[in-house]
């Protein structure tokens, strides 16, 4: 009995992560496909998903470029200027800039102590400097969620922040991971 049930477990721990991935990018997908070809009026099933790339490819290729930058440079103003929208448009491109942009928010990754306690949290710096606030000793560092697109921005005196020697994304894995990601790096290097 012990062994069927360590079976089901072990199943279960493969079958729960890709089964959520596939659904996940196939909801994505799917949903992309019909928008595409509602609007389009066109009947072949994924196109819609071809249709999405090339566009992706075409607003890259125009930005690149000075009108393309004056163009989508309106478009952010417009989506800059409405206040609901504002909020949602910013932040989403806040976070995507932070993992994709040029300028990787998430490259300082460290480690901060919490007090007397001896607990220590790990994050990002994404400010070095907070004079604006009034505090001039003091960094932003940003403290990711596990297992969560969340996070916190907690304010520590720059003495109670200590660099970490390890690329952000390791440490970023390490933390979404909730810490097993380090560990299963640990134990391939073991091996």
């Amino acid at each position: 009995m012990k062994s069927i049930l360590k079976y089901f477990l072990r199943g279960l721990l493969i079958f729960v992560p890709i089964a959520v991935t596939v659904f996940v990018l196939l909801w994505a997908f799917t949903g992309l496909d019909k928008i595409f070809r509602t609007l389009l009026r066109i009947s072949i099933p994924g196109l819609g998903i071809l249709i999405t790339i090339a566009v992706i490819f075409l607003i890259g290729f125009l930005a690149s470029n000075f009108v393309g930058r004056k163009l989508f440079g309106l478009v952010e103003k417009v989506f800059t200027k409405v206040p609901l929208v504002k909020l949602l448009y910013g932040s989403i491109k806040d976070l995507v800039e932070a993992f994709a942009g040029e300028e990787k928010k998430f490259d300082k990754p460290v480690i901060a102590s919490l007090g007397q306690s001896g607990a220590k949290v790990m994050g990002f710096v994404t400010k070095e400097t907070l004079t604006n606030l009034g505090l001039t000793d003091y960094v932003a560092v940003y403290l990711p969620q596990s297992y969560n697109f969340a996070g916190n921005v907690l304010l520590f005196p720059k003495e109670a922040v200590q660099p970490l020697d390890i690329n952000g994304s390791e440490a970023m894995a390490f933390i979404v991971s909730g810490g097993v990601a380090a560990a299963k790096q640990e134990q391939s290097a073991a091996d």
